[in-house]
């Protein structure tokens, strides 16, 4: 009997080991880190995801989330279970209150990496918000000239992006500014000023980006994605003055009672872009007020669909914006849970 048991032991042995290693490449459980370092190469897979950067600052305030049947669980294995596959990060540069410093991104990111989603970064350039409406410099920041905001736009850009990739974090793309309808770092950056100054801002980014993963993809950030005039203003001034892009993203959040005219004309939008600059364009965020959230997935589910419609798979995805914010957490009022902490009917349309 023993003699029988030696002579199949190498087969036995070989057997164990290849059990192991189909184990391993096949995938990972729950809660398991994927055994690669880099995203899984998702070719033409729409991204479908969420900006979800008050993560941290909620749970530390004793927010909790639940999925539908009451459950309490991980914020993002409720948006995994909704279908999303990617996650976005605001980054500022020195926050008074440290929320959305590098450290708090890569604690976030770490764990959406560990999640299985994929990854997006976006550059704010500022300790605080940056949109339409400011564009305020980072303190440091506040005595440079231009020549000195290049070299801060760069050194801040590779100074965070190692951090992630000493972490094994490999973002699939990186915004260089945050809904930069008129620029960024004003005054010297603002682009109705100095649409040059603002190109070599990008290009600073743009290259810093491009230093450390050189496979992610640059994004250009504005909102109002229906005005056509807006963006071509803005892209024709950035190409005229030598900035570098690989894809024009854009912000949608239209009144309830007028999304369909808005998905519409922001459909002919990226039609245009990707028409005028052979330019990739995604939808990088979205929102509608909570209490309609119905109507919010009837134009989430409809945008997703005109994306996915844009020729030569250059339609890249849609992000909701803050979609776990409920009970008006500081105020907002267009996150898409209920005020019981469960995902609304709105996420309902990236299952699709």
């Amino acid at each position: 009997m023993i003699k029988s048991i030696k002579q199949f032991l190498p087969a036995l042995l070989i057997l164990i080991v290849l059990v192991i290693a189909c184990k391993k490449t096949s995938g990972t459980n729950a809660g398991e880190e994927p055994d690669t370092t880099d995203p899984v190469d998702q070719g033409t897979a729409l991204a479908k995801g969420a900006d979800i950067s008050w993560l941290t600052e909620m749970e530390a305030a004793g927010i909790k989330f639940y999925n539908n049947a009451g459950t309490q669980q991980d914020l993002l294995q409720i948006l995994k279970d909704k279908g999303m596959n990617t996650i976005r990060l605001r980054v500022w540069v020195n926050p008074s209150d440290g929320w959305c410093n590098k450290a708090d991104v890569l604690a976030k990111a770490i764990r959406a990496k560990n999640m299985g989603f994929r990854i997006m970064i976006d550059f704010h350039y500022s300790d605080s918000w940056a949109d339409p409406g400011k564009q305020t410099k980072p303190a440091a920041w506040v005595a440079q000239a231009i020549a000195g905001l290049k070299t801060s736009v760069y050194d801040h850009t590779v100074d965070v992006l190692t951090l992630l990739k000493n972490n094994n974090i490999s973002p699939e793309w990186v915004q260089v500014g945050n809904e930069t309808n008129n620029g960024m770092l004003w005054e010297e950056g603002k682009a109705s000023f100095n649409m040059k100054n603002f190109a070599d801002l990008i290009n600073s980014g743009y290259s810093g980006v491009k230093s450390v993963y050189p496979g992610a993809k640059v994004i250009v950030h504005i909102s109002n994605g229906y005005d056509n005039s807006l963006f071509r203003w803005m892209f024709d001034g950035l190409k005229n003055n030598g900035a570098q892009w690989d894809v024009i993203g854009m912000s949608l959040y239209p009144a309830t009672n007028e999304w369909q005219s808005k998905n519409n004309q922001c459909l002919s939008n990226m039609q245009d872009m990707v028409a005028r600059y052979g330019k990739e364009v995604m939808v990088v965020e979205v929102g509608m007020p909570a209490a309609d959230a119905t109507e919010a997935k009837s134009f989430i589910a409809d945008l997703i669909t005109k994306v996915k419609s844009i020729p030569n798979n250059k339609g890249l995805g849609v992000l909701y914006w803050e979609p776990q914010s409920y009970n008006s957490w500081k105020g907002y009022k267009l996150g898409a849970f209920t005020d019981n902490g469960r995902p609304g009917v709105a996420l309902d349309a990236f299952m699709n």
